[in-house]
């Protein structure tokens, strides 16, 4: 009985070994979200995610992940968003970022009473050279903190 337990267990392992690497997208470099604890994020709490960059000759996109309940009470968020890295100085930009239509309507994928987004900050961007890059996106809301964001982060993909 022991040893069939320990092939299931190995066959299942194998099986496992062979199929989840093929499920991997090629392009993904990084996908980072990080909680927002108790869904309160205030103004020094920066959600940080380094991205390695080792090739300086393809084009990547990147995107803002953002994850919020359905009793947000605002149609957009403010980020300010920090990149520094290898031959680049620290890069600060104010962005909005729609969440809902005129009508309220979110525009996120929604899932229980969360709405998820993945929205295109840069296309087709070429990092200036190779090394590890720090993204810090901080809510810049008048609301301070601001309620009901879970989690936020970063996506950066190769254009293939």
């Amino acid at each position: 009985m022991k040893s069939i337990r320990q092939f299931t267990v190995l066959a299942l392992l194998f099986f496992a070994g062979l199929v989840l690497p093929g499920c991997q997208d090629p392009s993904m470099v990084v996908d980072i979200n990080k909680d927002i604890k108790d869904r309160v994020w205030g103004y020094n709490e920066k959600v940080i995610v380094p991205v390695k960059i080792d090739s300086i000759k393809i084009p990547y996109n990147i995107y803002i992940n953002l994850r919020h309940t359905d009793v947000y009470k605002y149609s957009n968020i403010f980020l300010m968003i920090h990149e520094t890295g290898p031959g680049l100085k620290k890069k600060s930009e104010r962005k909005e970022l729609r969440l809902a239509l005129p009508t309220g309507e979110w525009l996120g994928k929604g899932s229980g009473n969360l709405y998820s987004y993945q929205i295109l900050y840069k296309e087709n961007y070429y990092f200036p050279k190779k090394g590890t890059y720090i993204f810090e996106l901080e809510q810049n809301m008048r609301d301070n903190p601001l309620r009901e964001i879970s989690d936020a982060g970063i996506r950066v993909e190769k254009v293939l």
